[in-house]
């Protein structure tokens, strides 16, 4: 199977083209900068230019990973910026199909669980509706400019990631050193859901569906698991065998990150993957402490 990857330097897409099989994949990338490397196609979509158009044609599959980080104070700006890296980049990959002979089968783009909003405890599948606010509005947007390619024949999944946990990067690289000297703690109530999944499970899943030629549409890329921000700080104390006594009130995050803690670190979703269940596929990851384990310990 011949593939194209955007974000491929990103934590989830550098774990992904690791773990993709060599013998049964031809994997490209799809990249902004001057890296060295074969089978590289370079592309700028906010200028809306590509090297090579021409080399986008014969690819079986897109797996299109490319957003910029959202873990920051949110200004107008940056609202835009996060913006545009999603949806801006997703519309002019779909317009470059769309003058290709021969567009790709599949495409699975990046989404993620943000589109439900803050939910607290209701039980959320892909069958739920969006949620409100800058997060629900911004993947709704990118879902939607990703659907436009099933108008051209495509396989259309958008993957609604949870938590990543991995030690390289996303939310568990920034706690590790805080719990590791015993300075970790529940975050305002700790009430809040959190719907993880682990990087080895999310690369699982990706090459899953690529072969997986009757699933498509939203896909919640999440363990059967979601936990409380209160079982996730015990648990992780719990492997690191360190003391998790400090907290964080919420006024602090309203006050430190604004828009961005309220709408990530002090909100929650309880989000199911009832799609990939359904469709057969059996988690490495079931249990918080064993996935954490696996990806802090080994």
């Amino acid at each position: 199977m011949k593939i194209l990857v955007s974000g491929s330097t990103g934590t989830v897409g550098t774990h992904l083209l690791n773990s993709i099989p060599s013998d049964s994949y031809e994997v490209w990338r799809l990249v902004r900068s001057q890296v060295e490397g074969e089978n590289l196609i370079f592309w700028n979509p906010k200028e809306g230019s590509v090297e090579d158009p021409s080399l986008l044609e014969g690819f079986d599959a897109v797996v299109h990973l490319s957003g910029e980080n959202i873990v920051c104070r949110w200004t107008e700006e940056k609202k835009n910026s996060i913006r545009q890296s999603r949806v801006h980049s997703t519309r002019y990959l779909v317009s470059l199909f769309s003058a290709l002979q021969h567009p790709p089968k599949t495409l699975i783009c990046a989404s993620a669980i943000g589109y439900y909003g803050d939910r607290g405890e209701e039980r959320l599948t892909e069958r739920s509706v969006a949620g409100s606010g800058f997060l629900p509005d911004v993947c709704c947007e990118w879902e939607n400019e990703a659907q436009r390619a099933s108008d051209l024949g495509v396989r259309v999944i958008n993957l609604r990631l949870g938590v990543v946990l991995s030690p390289e990067g996303g939310i568990l690289s920034s706690l590790l050193p805080l719990f590791k000297m015993g300075l970790g703690g529940v975050i305002g109530s700790g009430d809040q859901y959190l719907s993880w999944i682990s990087i080895e499970d999310l690369s699982r899943i990706i090459i899953y569906l690529l072969e997986r030629g009757e699933v498509n549409g939203p896909v919640n890329a999440v363990s059967p698991n979601p936990v409380t921000n209160r079982q996730f700080t015990a648990t992780l104390a719990s492997v690191l065998r360190r003391p998790a006594w400090f907290s964080t009130p919420a006024f602090a995050v309203r006050l430190l990150f604004g828009e961005m803690g309220r709408s990530t670190m002090l909100a929650g979703c309880k989000v199911f993957p009832e799609k990939l269940l359904s469709s057969g596929y059996e988690f490495l990851h079931e249990d918080l402490g064993c996935a954490l384990e696996d990806v802090v310990l080994r």
